[in-house]
């Protein structure tokens, strides 16, 4: 017997249980990941060879890209229950499209959001994430985990404007 799919949309790709996830951006920090589930689900780290990290116009998270030469810095997320998954893809963008992949040293394929739309030609820098920005983007996730509905804007918790 088949097993259902865990939602709709993009979700609806993925049935049965033990998906991981690879995550390049904001959700790799433990500070997103507990505002939004409540925990830190098993991170471990990994690099996605063929693609990058891209900064987005206007956006403080960045869209993973196909580069040839590429290597998109991460983690996986493994442990997730339905109720994870739900969340996280709510928090997505439309303009994400859940997609898998293959990472090397990893048997099976994960699961990752791939950006859809033009990106920045520049890299998107991690580090200079978590030094300027991680501490109030935690917080406005809490805020959308909160009340999803108030944030009408397309870049839903990844506000544009820094100092919001």
């Amino acid at each position: 017997m088949a097993s259902a799919a865990l939602g709709e949309g993009r979700l609806g790709r993925l049935s049965g249980s033990d998906h991981a996830l690879f995550v390049y951006g904001t959700l790799q920090f433990p500070e997103v990941l507990t505002t939004l589930l409540g925990r830190v689900p098993s991170l471990e780290p990994a690099e996605l060879a063929g693609w990058r990290a891209a900064a987005l116009p206007r956006r403080l998270y960045p869209g993973l890209v196909a580069a040839a030469h590429g290597r998109a810095r991460g983690a996986v997320l493994t442990g997730l229950s339905a109720t994870d998954w739900r969340i996280l893809d709510a928090f997505e963008d439309d303009e994400y499209d859940l997609r898998q992949v293959r990472l090397e040293g990893r048997n099976a394929p994960v699961w990752t959001y791939v950006w859809t739309v033009a990106a920045d030609s520049a890299d998107w820098e991690r580090d200079r994430f978590a030094a300027e920005h991680l501490a109030r983007f935690a917080v406005r996730s809490a805020r959308w985990r909160q009340d999803p509905a108030s944030f009408s804007d397309s870049a839903g918790p990844g506000w544009s404007d820094p100092s919001a």
